[in-house]
């Protein structure tokens, strides 16, 4: 009877041990949850309003035209600069040129008026472009949306808005050109035609924490 009480309980113990190994898989609480995540990229969206600057004939040496354009962030994305690209092509109407007419068509300034902060002034220092011929504008590449008195911005307030344009913001831009009269003979120019292209390519801001 020993015997068999003693295999019994040895049965019973070695049964118990694995109900309890079995039983450990399970003994144990969790949860689950999953998250869904997106990735959305802003967007750059600059226009110039209006899309033609100037379209005028009849010009003279001598002559100044003087126009107001807008530059407009319709992005969800700051600009922080806008580099102005120049093209020109003459058209020669008599095929008699010996010169570049855009040697003769100056760009008195080109001013932005959100960063000078003093609104519209001719001669005024925060000039994006100043005294300089659409034949050598060409191989320049200003920032439109540059504030030049940056640094007196920044340490007094002084000076109109900081470089670049905020999403959904506008700047207003004065520009002036003139149509050089140099004192010669400029008959070669008579009935001939300028085209100017300007590009304004518009470059995001530096990456951030999110």
């Amino acid at each position: 009877m020993e015997i068999k009480r003693k295999l019994g309980l040895g049965i019973a113990s070695a049964a118990l041990g694995l109900a309890l190994i079995g039983g450990g898989t399970f003994a144990y609480f969790s949860d689950t949850e999953v998250t869904n995540n997106t990735f959305a990229a802003g967007t750059l969206d600059l226009s110039v309003n209006p899309s033609t600057i100037v379209d005028i004939g009849n010009l003279k040496p001598g002559d100044t035209v003087v126009r107001t354009f807008e530059l407009v962030n319709g992005g969800s994305l700051d600009i922080s600069s806008i580099d102005l690209s120049t093209v020109t092509s003459v058209t020669d109407a008599k095929g008699d040129n010996t010169d570049d007419l855009a040697k003769y068509i100056k760009v008195l300034f080109l001013e932005n008026a959100d960063k000078t902060g003093d609104g519209w002034v001719i001669g005024d220092r925060n000039n994006i472009i100043s005294q300089t011929t659409l034949y050598d504008l060409q191989n320049k590449t200003p920032d439109a949306v540059e504030n030049l008195n940056k640094f007196w911005t920044k340490l007094l307030g002084l000076g109109g808005e900081k470089s670049g344009l905020k999403a959904g913001d506008t700047d207003t831009m004065y520009v002036a050109f003139e149509f050089v009269d140099n004192k010669r003979d400029q008959n070669q120019f008579q009935g001939d035609s300028l085209q100017l292209e300007w590009t304004f390519n518009a470059h995001q801001s530096a990456g951030e924490n999110k």
